[in-house]
């Protein structure tokens, strides 16, 4: 999965099909049986990674979710990361920034929500809102923003050199797709609660939002830290390619049980013997 949706500099992403499939020829049901299927050994492999940091030391893994409103990253955060033991998983999703934050350099707030060793950190938007919204909506300077694309680049360096991985997922949702989702937003009482009024407003930006996030890929997308880019008109295809990206980052990484810092076969004649 992670060869068929990772993208380089110069990848135009209006030629991926946000409807398409990589890597994947099944149906809906078959997604959902392949998912099930892995989800003991994506806990398993988790569990490993979580224990592994116990000792304050150890890899890490970050998630990182970028897409336009309506492309399913909570769904994603779900189905997926909700599957692993939750005591393992930091979930941070970021707002606009606080005055406070404003105050400080722009991956200030990013740094704090890292994930310590033997967790999996999840960002629901990141450190690339201050190159997507910031830019689209001319919150700071051209002279501002451009010069953040490299500031992340040598920040994700870093993170990585200290033991975390970076998975970075672009959902790519058309234009067509997300007002349909919109809709039904409005359609359902149960969902009117996820409606925001705003989200007219930001498609009126779509073609402002297409070249910032090619900007991003173009940028962004390194050696080290490449992006991944997933078709999510069909949910249910989105959730299966990042469950994949996960799985086959973590079995690369293949964490394993800390050894005991203690002598076993003494403990087990002191317990015998209580």
């Amino acid at each position: 999965m992670r060869e068929a949706l990772r993208v380089e500099p110069g990848t135009l992403l209006a030629d991926i099909d946000p409807r398409s499939t990589p890597a994947f020829d099944g149906d809906k049901e078959l997604a959902a049986e392949i998912m099930a299927g892995v989800d003991e050994e994506l806990a398993d492999l988790q569990e490993r990674l979580y224990a592994d940091g116990r000792d304050g030391d150890g890899r890490s893994v970050l998630l990182v979710i970028q897409g336009m409103d309506t492309s399913g990253k909570g769904g994603i955060i779900r189905h997926v990361i909700g599957a692993v033991d939750p005591q393992g998983v930091e979930l941070t999703a970021f707002k606009a920034p606080t005055a406070a934050e404003k105050r400080k350099p722009f991956l200030w707030r990013i740094r704090q929500a890292l994930p310590k060793p033997g967790y999996i950190g999840v960002f629901d938007r990141s450190q690339y809102e201050d190159v997507l919204i910031v830019r689209v909506h001319n919150l700071v300077p051209p002279s501002t923003w451009s010069r953040r694309y490299g500031q992340i680049n040598t920040f994700e360096k870093s993170v990585q050199s200290k033991g975390t991985t970076l998975i970075k997922v672009m959902l790519r949702i058309s234009s067509e797709e997300q007002k349909a989702r919109l809709q039904e937003r409005l359609d359902r009482p149960d969902k009117h609660w996820k409606y925001n009024p705003g989200d007219v407003d930001e498609r009126e930006l779509w073609p402002a939002y297409e070249e910032a996030y090619q900007a991003v890929v173009d940028k962004t997308s390194t050696d080290d830290a490449p992006w991944y880019v997933v078709p999510a008109d069909r949910k249910w295809y989105a959730r299966l390619a990042v469950q994949q990206l996960l799985l086959e980052t973590l079995r690369d990484l293949d964490p394993q049980w800390p050894s005991a810092t203690y002598d076993v076969d003494v403990e087990k004649e002191r317990l015998a013997a209580t």
